[in-house]
């Protein structure tokens, strides 16, 4: 599946042209790897997802075409939530 349509049927991000845009900006790195909108997600995969100052990292835990709001957060696991460290540097 595609990274925008994985980012926008898991409802980590509201519309696809956003997932798109963002992917574009260098935000989003599966497995580590920067990522394009294009990009192939597969079960098992960890994306990370930088929303502004705070980085996302999850785990694809499901893949499907359609899906209902209920069903979306079974599509991932989040695995941690963090402040970007540039940012937090600036602090002190």
């Amino acid at each position: 599946m595609r990274l925008d349509k994985f980012l926008k049927l898991s409802r980590l991000i509201k519309r696809r042209t956003v997932a798109k845009d963002v992917s574009e900006q260098g935000r989003v790195w599966i497995n580590g790897r920067e990522a394009k909108p294009s990009s192939a997600v597969k079960v098992g995969d960890e994306l990370t997802v930088q929303f502004g100052q705070k980085l996302v990292t999850i785990r694809v835990e499901l893949l499907s075409e359609s899906t209902r709001k209920e069903d979306a957060a079974k599509m991932y696991t989040l695995l941690k939530e963090e402040m970007n460290k540039q940012e937090t540097d600036s602090l002190f």
